[in-house]
């Protein structure tokens, strides 16, 4: 490699994004430039980034509330690696660190950079692959079970119980001593098992189904799946405030019922990471792809069908502190 590409490779990253909104081929794998960290942040060398429904709706044209859609846009909103450059007011994180974290948006890249407070440092028995995976699916289930206020000894319906959310919503509700009945296609139905709930068949008869499984009745409902799910979900006895929706905005709305938004914070990120390295809560990780299949995980996430998570394989080496300002221990 001549020099000049050598100072190419030093001030510039590989990142998956897009030039407009568009189908999953719209996404391009480019080199662009590698970020540095303000006063408060820290730069992640990125191994692992986690890949959601929420990231191909963004693809196709969806601006999530509050961000900003700039092209060329990276993807991806949750991640884990290690950090390679620290801002000068950081004062808890330093060069080294394995970390797990999140972002609205730029995940899909060799580097991020993101303020200290969305990062927590990643326990060593927990997997690279499951740390990219957490952040986003699991404070999604971890925030609807606050809202919903889930408690020992109650029912909860979990639409969509084999998927990302759904699984974390699963596991999360047993551990909190809830009865979880989880709707799932047939072929899922043992898998949903195994993590504590009552599986049911998706389609006709749904509903009658449901009420078989949950002899002392409904008290809240989660809906990770969509498929006018909420239809049958106002029939199940429960208040429409302890229904919830992380998909059907337009039914939520027309039905009264819970629209549920992750409220993500370093904090939740950490008890979640914690679960994970005590064995109390499992990540299924489907399918570990390369960054350059970036297109192909979403058009698997887009099939709404899959089991657990999918996850980008960024980098497996990583480098020392960027050459371009010495790398601020």
């Amino acid at each position: 490699m001549s020099e000049g590409a050598e100072r190419m490779e030093d001030t510039t990253m590989r990142a998956a994004l897009i030039d407009a909104f568009g189908p999953a081929e719209a996404l391009e794998i480019r080199r662009i430039p590698r970020p540095l960290p303000g006063p408060d942040e820290v730069t992640v060398r990125v191994r692992t980034a986690g890949v959601q429904l929420t990231d191909a709706a963004i693809r196709a044209g969806w601006t999530p509330p509050g961000a900003r859609i700039d092209f060329p846009q990276t993807l991806g909103n949750e991640f884990a690696g290690i950090v390679v450059d620290v801002g000068s007011e950081v004062g808890d994180l330093r060069v080294g660190d394995e970390v797990a974290g999140f972002r609205v948006l730029g995940c899909y890249a060799d580097f991020v950079a993101v303020p200290a407070t969305q990062v927590v440092r990643k326990p060593a028995t927990v997997p690279w692959e499951t740390a990219g995976a957490l952040s986003a699916s699991g404070q999604t289930a971890h925030t609807a079970l606050e809202l919903l206020d889930v408690r020992e000894g109650e029912t909860l319906v979990v639409h969509g119980a084999a998927g990302g959310v759904g699984s974390m919503a699963v596991q999360l509700a047993v551990a909190r001593g809830a009865h979880v009945v989880g709707t799932a296609s047939a072929v899922n139905h043992e898998y949903v098992r195994s993590l504590g709930a009552e599986p049911v068949e998706y389609g006709e008869g749904q509903l009658r189904r449901i009420l078989d499984a949950a002899p002392r009745g409904v008290d809240a409902v989660l809906d990770t799946a969509g498929h006018d799910n909420l239809l049958t979900a106002v029939h199940l006895g429960a208040d429409r405030d302890r229904i919830g929706t992380i998909v059907d905005v337009g039914l939520q709305s027309l039905l009264g019922c819970r629209w549920i938004r992750s409220d993500r914070s370093a904090a939740r990120l950490a008890e979640l990471l914690d679960l994970c390295a005590a064995g109390s809560l499992n990540v299924h990780v489907r399918a570990a792809l390369p960054l350059e299949e970036v297109a192909r995980a979403h058009r698997d996430v887009e099939t709404g069908h899959g089991r657990g998570k999918i996850v980008l394989v960024v980098s497996e080496d990583v480098p020392g502190p960027s050459p371009a300002d010495g790398g601020r221990p």
